[in-house]
């Protein structure tokens, strides 16, 4: 349920990555499209693997992220930002999502223009019980319909990035369940950073309170953000809500606000 018609550089992206999303059914997945392969010919971009573990935002957690370079990039120029939420599950060649090969082959084929893309782990508290396993941030940091993780990604994460626009008309964010709801708060509360958000099943439910989105979408002056808004009619439906009736909600919401 697309609520927005999104921007020459994310719209095309955001199909290609719908193809092989998650499992239609327990026997049957979605097959990979030709722009979620490597194709001959295509230059591939570069992706750096690095480790964040000084957040003052989220303290006492540790994380991996990921930098994904345009083929040809070049260190004078600004580009347009996309930073993916779950990141590792989004660069990983193997996955689902396999952003990378995604980005390679729409940059080829002008589709998209050259971009960096950010790919952010939730955070981790390693060693925190007795066990000595680690606890995750993730719910915490995603599902918390607050402004602390856009304050993380302007104050920690972007001055860690390449050179990239400062056109909030530049940036987009993206996630999945609750990186979702987390890609549309960072939006939300910080329109002046970021205004494109992609989210795909989205947990606009009750696990922290972001079932409140529909109501005050309804009662915010509009927004300039432009939201591409994609669920299934079997998602989850459990103690926290129906990720289905909350997406509606969300269009609905959207539409009375007059977004496009």
């Amino acid at each position: 349920m697309p609520t927005a018609i999104l921007p020459r550089f994310v719209l095309p992206l955001f199909l290609a990555l719908l193809m092989p999303g998650a499992a239609v059914a327990a026997e049957e997945a979605y097959p990979h499209g030709p722009d979620s392969r490597e194709q001959p010919g295509v230059p591939k971009g570069e992706v750096e693997k690095f480790a964040w573990k000084a957040s003052k935002i989220y303290p006492g957690t540790e994380r991996d992220y990921w930098i994904y370079l345009p083929p040809g990039f070049d260190v004078a120029k600004e580009y347009p930002l996309m930073i993916f939420q779950d990141g590792g599950g989004a660069v990983n060649p193997k996955g689902d999502l396999r952003a990378p090969t995604v980005l390679d082959n729409l940059i080829h084929q002008q589709a998209i223009p050259p971009l960096v893309a950010l790919f952010i782990n939730p955070g981790n508290v390693p060693a925190s019980n007795l066990l000595g396993e680690g606890l995750s941030n993730r719910s915490f940091e995603y599902d918390t319909p607050d402004d602390t993780y856009a304050r993380f990604l302007l104050g920690e994460m972007l001055p860690e990035v390449a050179k990239i626009s400062p056109n909030p008309e530049d940036r987009a964010l993206v996630g999945v369940s609750s990186g979702g709801i987390c890609a549309f708060s960072a939006a939300w509360f910080r329109p002046d950073a970021f205004r494109k958000v992609v989210t795909s099943v989205g947990s606009f439910t009750n696990i922290h309170g972001g079932f409140w989105y529909p109501a005050v979408i309804r009662k915010t002056e509009r927004k300039p953000l432009r939201v591409f808004l994609q669920d299934g009619e079997k998602d989850l439906d459990n103690v926290h809500g129906s990720w289905t009736l909350d997406a509606h909600e969300m269009a609905a919401a959207f539409a009375f606000a007059g977004y496009d």
